[in-house]
């Protein structure tokens, strides 16, 4: 199911302002105290600007009352005065022991608020709408001082004399939304794209989980916009238009609708929420509609010659009965080649010709950035508006157009023309660097070691990615979990020196009707998937121990592997639970873990 995220920033041209002066301005600076200082003390045994303490020499001769030593200490100079918390004595109110400070977050909202208005003046921006200039943003500071938004410039600059007025500039707004759509794309999903000049809308669709859920995700790009200095505002919902209105006449930051339920939520919002014309708004006051609610009771048909079909269009998107696409902001970086042709093709001969030219210029792209492809993404668009996908996966970078053309047509039939496909585009979404290849061991008729790229790569078109692997070892001592599957072209690591089986099974199978002289001794006959085993030789017990840290349960657990022969000359890896005197080290009971032949 759709899930689009819609992201508001309400004060994104003042705050982007503030983010260019933040590096240049610094807190104002403290005055230094200045203490009085007297010429001519007196008689002191303090240094001029010390302390007193009541472990002084002077103090010390003779013991004087309290009395005595408060008189020599109003006699003493002021800079030399000792303070009351020296004394003894506090002349602040003590805080009480068992009072719960305020939490850190309201102290740190607290100091952030204090320093932005000792370092940032009230700040609008002034921009010419139509015939005359107005206010088109204003800071909270502004805003207080009652500046707002459509305020003629003239009328805001008589009510406030000393406000920071600039001039807006739309086009530094909409260049910093195309860098975080951008970043969007990069990081958290493939289709972003940039509201009208205030925000951004992500399509959750199918990468959700990647981020730890809806919730989740948009909790992290709340802390992140806060950290860049932005107020960020973020709704989700089934639409796009749903989550646009939720996310700018919502009642809290974050907005999350359940699937199914943008009925629901949008109803109590007001008419403007649809992104009405000004013509429809007026003609929605006229007739008394002021909230969605009003609208969806009402028939289509009457609706729309009140309102204009602009207006239903905008309520059907909403609620999900009208498609509403998302054109992804595009990663200019990812190198891509196009093709238009002047005829529609479908045979595959004329296809693969395709494939063979938007290679070639590809890869004199990639040869200019020093790039190999990993992967290749083939778009054809067909004549009826749909278009053909295909991709392809190489172990290494390469740019050897051959072995790239052989992986693509091994995708021509996976390809439906259709009526014809009349434009290609071929990216290459995934690249790494690539330099030159030293050949100068081959020049030198050195043998060189082949590298199974290429076969790898041919294989994994043909049978799938996930289907070639190669095995690499794990430090467990666990059999099941000292084997992992990693990448088919790598280097694996140094195998132990212990002997396993050939074919380790994923989970081990029990055996039944097993007879054994306990406590150390093979199993001499068990039955497996229904065959009967008689054993002829064996060799054990392997003991091995749970991994207590894993998990409570394997603090005592125990296996003893065997390694036994049948008298058919099968050779099998079984185990038994448990060490046959404790019972807490397993239930005795035996399974088949591997075949060794």
């Amino acid at each position: 199911m759709r899930r689009v995220v819609s992201l508001f920033l309400p004060n994104l041209a003042v705050e982007r302002l503030r983010r260019l002066e933040r590096p240049a301005t610094r807190p104002p600076e403290r005055p230094a105290l200045q203490l009085p200082v007297d010429d001519d003390p007196g008689a002191c045994s303090v240094p001029r600007g010390g302390g007193w303490r009541l472990g002084a020499r002077w103090a010390r001769q003779g013991m004087p009352t309290r009395d005595e030593v408060e008189a020599q200490v109003a006699a003493l100079p002021t800079h030399a005065q000792p303070p009351m918390r020296e004394l003894g004595r506090r002349s602040e109110a003590a805080q009480h022991p068992y009072k719960v400070p305020p939490p850190l977050q309201d102290r740190v909202e607290a100091s952030r608020f204090h320093i932005k208005s000792t370092l940032f003046a009230p700040l609008a921006l002034v921009g010419k709408v139509g015939r005359r200039e107005e206010v088109v943003a204003a800071c909270s500071a502004a805003a207080a001082l009652g500046i707002h938004v459509g305020m003629a410039a003239t009328h805001a600059r008589a009510m406030v004399s000393d406000l920071d007025f600039r001039p807006s500039d739309p086009a530094a707004d909409i260049a910093l939304l195309d860098r975080l759509a951008l970043l969007a794309v990069r990081r958290w999903s493939p289709i972003a794209a940039i509201t009208p000049s205030d925000g951004l809308w992500i399509d959750l669709a199918g990468c959700d989980h990647l981020h730890g859920g809806e919730e989740r995700f948009c909790r992290r790009l709340l802390a992140f916009f806060r950290r860049a200095g932005f107020t960020a505002r973020l709704a989700v919902a089934d639409t796009p238009g749903a989550a646009h209105a939720l996310a700018r006449f919502g009642g809290s930051d974050l907005i999350r609708v359940d699937p199914r339920g943008t009925a629901q939520a949008i109803a109590p919002l007001p008419i403007a929420a649809l992104r009405l014309t000004p013509s429809a708004l007026s003609a929605a006051r006229k007739f008394g509609f002021e909230r969605i609610a009003d609208l969806l009771p009402v028939a289509r048909g009457p609706l729309a010659r009140r309102l204009g079909l602009p207006a239903i269009t905008r309520l059907d998107q909403a609620l999900g009965a009208v498609a509403e696409p998302i054109t992804p902001r595009e990663d200019r970086q990812v190198p891509i080649a196009e093709r238009r042709l002047m005829e529609p093709i479908g045979t595959a001969e004329a296809i693969e010709q395709v494939m063979g030219d938007l290679l070639r210029d590809l890869t004199d792209v990639l040869r200019e950035q020093g790039l190999g492809a990993r992967s290749l993404r083939l778009t054809g668009l067909r004549v009826d508006g749909s278009e053909q996908v295909v991709a392809i996966g190489t172990s290494r970078p390469t740019r050897e157009v051959p072995h790239l053309l052989r992986l693509l047509k091994l995708r021509i039939e996976r390809i439906d023309p259709g009526m014809g496909l009349e434009q290609f585009w071929l990216a290459a979404p995934h690249t790494e660097p690539l330099d030159a290849v030293d050949l100068g061991a081959v020049l030198a008729g050195e043998t060189r070691a082949r590298d199974p790229a290429r076969l790898v790569d041919v294989i994994a078109g043909r049978i799938g990615p996930r289907s070639v692997f190669r095995l690499a070892p794990v430090e467990s001592h666990v059999p099941e979990r000292a084997v992992t599957r990693s990448d088919p072209i790598g280097v694996p690591g140094n195998w132990p020196s212990w002997q396993r089986p050939i074919r380790l099974f994923a989970r081990p199978e029990p055996l039944s009707r097993v007879m054994a002289l306990l406590p150390d001794q093979p199993p001499r006959r068990f039955e497996w998937r229904g065959t009967i085993h008689k054993v002829v030789g064996g060799d054990g017990p392997e003991r091995i121990h749970g991994e207590w840290w894993r998990r409570d349960a394997e603090i005592w657990a125990v296996r003893d592997y065997y390694r036994v022969e049948d008298e058919e000359g099968g050779r099998f890896w079984v185990f038994r639970r448990g060490d046959g005197f404790e019972d807490d080290t397993g239930d005795m009971s035996w399974w088949m873990h591997g075949v060794f032949a």
